[in-house]
């Protein structure tokens, strides 16, 4: 590695393993038979999760302060994140006895703020995105003379994140392709560079949001583009503008970058903590996400899925979780006419108990509904039930019981 003239190379990466070898986790690659029936393909996952700090990023962090002198150990580092990098920059400062600063947007999930505070460094919240805090972040170090550890466009970074592969290829030795979330490019440009280095014939496949598509419309026309800025669950690659270094090594090693969408997303976190009891953030989902739902020819391939990070809010783990529900048919809202007397609900609830639907909620209305006539009222019900075979049969059977019902989305 020339940190001159930022280049990065395979050497780098094995040297990096070394350092690191007491200072991040091992993490576990395993094998899915559930994940493999469904997607056609031999699926492993790399669970980059299990990391202390919850994602692949302690890697990089780590293998950038590793190799600090004194005088920056003194002054102190500063970052800027959307929540990962920051939290891996902050406990591997910690542990190295490095002040640590933190920029993140102000929309930063409140867990990565509260873990950075925790592992002590100073979080300043600025911004409504990335690039926001990256300007204050650089304007500050600037200014205190504390070191800018980027996030990704640094070869000490990419080095880091390249001991992926090299752990990869000792784990899963005969893999056939490995798929990699794709945010500014640090980690699909490490880990392609070593794994294309020990075996050329692995195709390396990048996912990134289809919201912020900003490797793959730079991969097209050639060169770094920003892309507007969108709304996404994957906020640990929301990145509109992949690095100078990144850009290259995609170019030269990437075989592949697709874009996924917010439900599919979506549907990849709750499949993952359905089947493999893991709990990953929409980043980390991304390659499940690509895998079921794009054609990438990997049927009866060694596939390993790299699933970047773990770090995601419990208030948003549960809405896609209620969300997923409500497309599987397992959660459905039904809308009810009834005649506002004694005993009409009772009866209601009855019917649903025959069919063996469980009420979560109901809801009576009796001002506010414009198709309820005077001494009626709707009733709105949210059902749990096993399948859109059983909203049926609800329905068929309060529909045969003499109620109007309407399915409500």
């Amino acid at each position: 590695m020339d940190a001159l003239t930022g280049t990065v190379d395979v050497a780098a990466i094995e040297t990096a393993r070394l350092r690191l070898r007491d200072a991040i986790v091992e993490t576990p690659c395993a094998y899915s038979q559930t994940l493999s029936e469904l997607t056609r393909a031999r699926c492993f996952v790399k669970l980059e999760n299990l990391q202390m700090t919850g994602s692949f990023k302690e890697r990089g962090a780590a293998n950038l302060l590793l190799q600090l002198g004194p005088d920056a150990r003194r002054t102190g580092v500063i970052a800027a994140s959307a929540g990962n990098h920051g939290l891996a920059v902050a406990f591997h400062a910690e542990r190295l006895g490095i002040p640590a600063t933190i920029v993140m947007p102000e929309y930063a999930p409140l867990i990565k703020v509260t873990s950075a505070r925790r592992y002590g460094a100073e979080v300043i919240l600025y911004g409504s995105n990335y690039d926001d805090a990256y300007e204050l972040a650089r304007a500050l170090g600037a200014e205190r003379g504390q070191l800018f550890v980027h996030p990704f466009d640094d070869p000490r970074v990419i080095a880091g994140q390249g001991t992926l592969g090299l752990e990869l290829l000792e784990q899963l030795p005969d893999v056939e392709a490995v798929l990699v979330p794709v945010g500014g490019g640090g980690l699909i440009g490490g880990v392609a560079l070593a794994v294309k280095a020990k075996r050329p014939d692995i195709r390396v496949i990048g996912v990134q949001s289809a919201a912020l598509p900003a490797m793959s419309r730079s991969l097209e026309r050639g060169e770094r583009l920003r892309v507007d800025a969108g709304a996404t669950i994957a906020d640990g690659i929301a990145v509109r503008q992949v690095g100078e270094l990144t850009l290259a090594l995609a170019r030269q090693w990437v075989d592949r970058v697709v874009t996924v969408d917010e439900e599919e997303l979506a549907n990849a976190v709750l499949l993952l903590l359905e089947i493999e009891k893991t709990v990953v953030e929409g980043a980390g989902a991304a390659p499940l996400a690509a895998l079921l739902n794009r054609g990438l020819d990997l049927e009866g391939r060694r596939v390993a899925l790299v699933l970047s990070g773990g770090n995601i809010d419990v208030t948003m783990l549960a809405r896609i979780i209620e969300r997923g529900l409500v497309k599987d048919g397992r959660l459905v809202r039904l809308g009810v006419l009834l005649r506002d007397i004694p005993g009409a609900l009772a009866r209601l609830t009855a019917v649903i108990a025959e069919e063996r639907a469980n009420i979560l909620q109901i809801l009576h209305d009796r001002a506010f509904s414009p198709h309820a006539a005077i001494g009626q009222t709707k009733v709105e019900l949210t059902l749990e039930t096993s399948g859109p075979e059983q909203i049926a049969a609800v329905k068929r059977r309060l529909e045969a019981s003499g109620y109007h019902v309407e399915e409500r989305q």
